[in-house]
């Protein structure tokens, strides 16, 4: 008889309609999963007899509550989880902001590569820019024509005034206003959105198929209740998300029949991107990770079912490490003097002018550390920080009124 073999272990997944509805199977439904390794599984809680008998001995041991645990870990890819980062962050991708075509706009480089775009009327606020986004223009003309599908990063916005810095590092081309230009946000982004009421519920079905021996699992009610982050220079991004679900049931036949195959984004890698601190490149850091908690918890059952009636989410938790190395006081004195700080990392899957990229906005961060390594080598900071609501952000500001904000050239 064979034995399952990792290499043929497919993983599917679907949103179901509603919990205790598991999402519906057949042909042409769910979608294959990109991965290096699933390890959900099923559990149950298990007790026995605590009768005192004549024979000393026990007489009795019993399963109870079923519930499904596990991580999917996977490399971060540019639109490959864009369901999950709705599902994590309760909101589905937003329409992306745009300005409409202008013609009162001039380009200026300020320290090359970085520039700012500057309207005569309207205002950016209102269309709906943040700092963080990356965006987009089209439209220059002659010594402008550098500006033309080139991504670049907002580092500060003002109602008339853009600045950028260019994910190339090719610097902005300078050009006076009379252009009809148009500018627009890459892709789409998801966020935690402030409003009462307005965070969605998601529950999945996912199933593991072991082609070689013809079995199947689908675990159904599942959440998506936290993802890890880890990018350093010399690898790819890693992402783990962790999956909480009520149960699961066995076959020998697939659930999903046909799923769509599985996206074919760029897989990220620290050495390509922009991480910006307070607006200002950093340059220096070796490896950094964000973890995004959504402190979901699950009931101990209830009497007469041996499955538990829903998993309940919590409040949504940020936190990571930063490690870059020691050239001066600056970022350890944001962990002394407990300054508030803003983060913008963006990972390329290539150095041209408009990339493929994932990026992430945390823009009130405070660091809980500052510890200093030694040895022969250059010194490393290590920066542990927590990533909070930024209560001075919303709707016609610089910024969200959010903890974290997901934005991706994919996400459609």
């Amino acid at each position: 008889m064979p034995i399952a073999v990792g290499v043929r272990k497919t993983v599917a997944f679907k949103k179901q309609s509603a919990l205790g509805t598991p999402a519906t199977g057949g042909a042409a439904t769910g979608q294959y999963l990109r991965r290096v390794e699933s390890g959900l599984d099923l559990g149950k809680q298990t007790f026995r007899s605590k009768e005192i008998l004549p024979s000393q001995q026990r007489r009795d041991f019993r399963h109870g509550v079923r519930s499904v645990s596990g991580e999917l870990k996977g490399e971060l890819s540019v639109g490959g989880y864009q369901s999950f980062f709705e599902s994590l962050l309760r909101q589905n991708v937003q329409t992306a902001a745009t300005t409409g075509a202008l013609t009162n706009v001039t380009a200026a480089v300020t320290v090359a590569p970085a520039g700012t775009f500057t309207r005569a009327a309207g205002s950016f606020l209102t269309d709906g820019f943040k700092i963080g986004d990356v965006i987009n223009w089209t439209g220059w003309a002659t010594t402008g024509t550098p500006n033309n599908n080139h991504y670049m990063l907002i580092t500060a916005l003002t109602a008339t005034v853009m600045t950028v810095m260019p994910l190339d590092g090719v610097s902005v081309g300078a050009k006076a206003a009379g252009d009809s230009v148009t500018c627009v946000l890459v892709g789409k982004k998801t966020w935690t959105p402030a409003a009462a009421g307005s965070q969605t519920r998601d529950y999945y079905t996912i199933e593991h198929f072991f082609s070689d021996i013809s079995q199947s699992e689908l675990f159904t009610d599942c959440v998506i209740a936290g993802a890890k982050l880890d990018i350093t220079p010399n690898d790819m991004a890693g992402v783990a998300w962790n999956v909480m679900g009520l149960n699961m049931t066995t076959n020998t036949s697939a659930y999903f029949t046909s799923p769509t195959a599985a996206s074919t984004g760029s897989i990220l890698a620290g050495v390509n991107g922009l991480i910006m601190l307070q607006g200002q490149t950093v340059g220096l850091v070796t490896g950094l990770s964000i973890d995004i908690e959504g402190s979901f918890t699950a009931p101990d059952g209830v009497v007469g079912k041996n499955v538990a009636p829903d998993i309940f989410p919590g409040g949504l938790d940020v936190t990571g490490e930063a490690k870059v190395y020691f050239l001066d006081g600056t970022y350890r004195d944001l962990f002394l003097n407990e300054t508030e700080a803003s983060m913008a990392v963006v990972l390329t899957g290539n150095n041209t002018a408009a990339p493929p990229f994932t990026a992430f906005v945390m823009s009130r961060i405070k660091f809980g550390g500052a510890e200093k390594d030694d040895g022969e080598k250059g010194l490393m900071l290590t920066l542990p920080f927590t990533a909070l609501e930024n209560i001075n952000g919303g709707a016609a500001l610089a910024d969200l009124q959010t903890t974290i904000s997901v934005q991706d050239s994919l996400f459609t």
